[in-house]
């Protein structure tokens, strides 16, 4: 799976701020998608220490959720920490791990965020505008925006709005659980963003593909940890 948009990477801030706000108007927040088959999750940890970056990226069969392939990229992270442009520092590890899967997804979900974004250009947006292909993000947490509480059942949703735009839609995905946070990436509806998160989801707060996407993530930063400590032993002793 290869990107139809080939972008720099070695950016100050300011040159990446200059480019998200460019980017921002090839976003789609309509449906452009045909039969959903595959659906990939993906998510990315890092060690703080070393700041070496670990993507994963794990492909569904759409409904039935059994697991078709999964792929990881390791990196070094390149891109400061700055808030507001995170997707430039976690996009190319992500890449990399796509490049790697043999199936390409007709969807993909992020664990992050798309148009519940300060420029409404989170990293949903940004991965799907380098693929060009429908895309969602499914955050555990809000970014901008303020809301109401949506309802304690499961389904719930209430609009997180920003300067009197709906931005997202804030969804109860288990009774009386903390609420998740669905914002439109690219070629996708926010109504259908919403409508297809919760076929997702399978008893759990989070939708089973960004869900075990975090869980793969966190094993491979756990075993990278455990190596190290391994080896400082040894050079110790």
């Amino acid at each position: 799976m290869q990107p139809q948009l080939v972008t720099r990477w070695n950016l100050t801030p300011r040159e990446a701020i200059r480019l998200q706000e460019s980017l921002r108007e090839r976003v789609e927040l309509q449906d452009r998608f045909g039969e959903i088959r595959f659906v990939a999750g993906a998510d990315m940890a890092f060690d703080p220490e070393t700041e070496v970056a670990f993507a994963g990226a794990i492909v569904y069969r759409f409904p039935g959720f059994e697991e078709v392939e999964r792929r990881m990229a390791r990196r070094k992270l390149r891109f400061p920490y700055v808030p507001g442009l995170l997707s430039f520092r976690e996009s190319p590890v992500l890449l990399a791990a796509f490049a790697r899967l043999r199936t390409e997804p007709d969807l993909i979900l992020i664990d992050g965020h798309g148009l519940g974004h300060p420029r409404r250009f989170g990293i949903a947006c940004h991965i799907g505008i380098l693929f060009d292909k429908p895309t969602i993000g499914c955050a555990k947490s809000r970014l901008v925006g303020e809301h109401q509480e949506p309802g304690k059942k499961a389904g719930s949703t209430t609009p997180l709005m920003l300067e009197g735009e709906r931005i997202g839609v804030v969804l109860r995905t288990r009774d009386n659980v903390r609420p998740i946070y669905v914002t439109t990436g690219h070629r996708v509806s926010l109504d259908s963003a919403v409508g297809l998160v919760k076929q997702c989801v399978d008893g759990f707060r989070i939708p089973k593909p960004t869900r075990e996407a975090d869980h793969y993530v966190r094993d491979l930063r756990r075993a990278y940890q455990i190596s190290r400590e391994v080896e400082g032993r040894m050079s110790r002793s």
